[in-house]
C-alpha cells in the first residue's frame, strides 16, 4: 500500500469544499471528508483500479458528492493533483500535472 500525498492546491481544495458543505449543513463537511478518506483508502490500496482521464492522471468519484480526487501513481507514493468539482471548469487542473 502506497503512501497518498495531496498538491498544495489539493489540500486548499478539500478545506474549501468541507468548509462549504459546513457552511450548508452542521456536520456535512465532516461526511464529505470522511467520504474522501475513504477514497484515499481505496486508492492506497488499489492504485490502478480507476481509469486514467489524461496522461498518467487517474479519477476517483468520491461517493455520495459531486467531487472527483484526480491523482497519479508515482514511484514512492500516490499525488493527489486535485478535488475536482465534477460541474466545474472540468480541466482547470491540468497545468498541475
Amino acid at each position: 500500500m502506497k503512501k497518498v500525498v495531496f498538491l498544495r492546491y489539493a489540500k486548499h481544495e478539500l478545506d474549501d469544499a468541507t468548509h462549504f458543505y459546513d457552511m450548508e449543513f452542521i456536520g456535512l463537511g465532516h461526511s464529505f471528508k470522511e467520504e474522501v478518506k475513504k477514497a484515499i483508502s481505496r486508492i492506497a490500496e488499489y492504485p490502478e483500479a480507476w481509469p486514467v482521464v489524461r496522461g498518467d492522471i487517474r479519477k476517483y468519484l468520491i461517493h455520495k458528492f459531486p467531487y472527483n480526487l484526480l491523482y497519479s501513481i508515482e514511484k514512492e507514493h500516490i499525488v493527489v493533483v486535485a478535488v475536482a468539482h465534477q460541474h466545474r471548469k472540468p480541466d482547470y487542473w491540468i497545468d498541475r500535472t
